[in-house]
């Protein structure tokens, strides 16, 4: 080959690699481009923000390992395809699945208080935890860490982080009764009653109560199981009196006009 062929062989060369770089940013700038009704005159207005989390949820994954879970998130199981925005290993090793302004698919039917989308206002953080094994101490450490970032970053208030089964307590058990909430509450994460616990006055409503926290009002003892998972880390379906104890600490800790 001469040197004008090499030279115009240069050429096409690199206006290929312009067109293709052109293309790249066409492609780019195109999906950075809000969808606009066609319906309607687009008269676009600066005072707007990206939709913002209100919950975080915890998950276990019931899974035997982190590369079945992340399969699963990327896939589905049984009832569908589901999903988190992020997969936190044994090992505390932090996966990142869905970016925390989009609706990750992991929360399902239930509701908190008078959120009843859950997917839509919430974080979603799966443990990679059997649902039978104590939660590793990494795998711990790696969520307080992360829990940090979210709760600043996204600005969620410190006490809006639930477990799954706290809004869907008839379908779900995870994060179960071995999840140590009063780690978390220890370091600043979760509602916990603070100080000394003392008897509710006459005419206590622990249902009331209960509603005030969070709780979906539609089955006792399933909202009771998923009660004592999260504030005494064990089995029942009954409230006795220490549960009402708890129960008073936190409402006067929500409703302090109360006191």
């Amino acid at each position: 080959m001469g040197s004008v062929e090499r030279e115009k062989a240069k050429v096409r060369f690199l206006l290929r690699q312009a067109m293709l770089l052109a293309f790249i940013a066409l492609l780019a700038g195109c999906a950075a481009t809000p969808a606009r009704n066609p319906l309607a005159t687009w008269v676009p207005s600066p005072n707007y923000g990206e939709r913002r989390p209100q919950l975080i949820v915890l998950h276990f994954t019931d899974e035997t390992s982190v590369q079945n879970s992340l399969k699963t998130l990327r896939t589905g199981n049984s009832e569908g395809p589901v999903s988190a925005h992020y997969l936190i290993g044994d090992d505390g090793h932090i996966y990142q699945l869905v970016p925390d302004s989009l609706r990750a698919w992991h929360a399902g039917q239930g509701r908190w208080g008078s959120i009843t989308d859950v997917n839509s206002a919430s974080i979603g953080i799966e443990l990679d935890n059997d649902g039978q094994s104590p939660f590793a101490s990494a795998q711990i450490t790696s969520l307080l860490h992360l829990l940090t970032d979210l709760t600043d970053r996204l600005r969620i208030p410190r006490t809006q982080i639930i477990g799954h089964e706290d809004f869907a307590p008839t379908r779900k058990n995870d994060p179960g009764p071995l999840f140590p909430w009063k780690q978390l509450a220890d370091a600043g994460f979760g509602l916990w009653p603070q100080g000394v616990l003392v008897d509710p006055p006459a005419g206590f409503d622990p249902w009331m109560a209960l509603g005030v926290i969070g709780y979906p009002p539609d089955d006792h003892a399933a909202v009771v199981r998923a009660f004592h998972h999260h504030y005494r880390g064990m089995d029942g379906d009954t409230l006795d009196v220490e549960d009402l104890r708890i129960l008073y600490a936190l409402t006067r800790q929500l409703l302090p006009l109360d006191r």
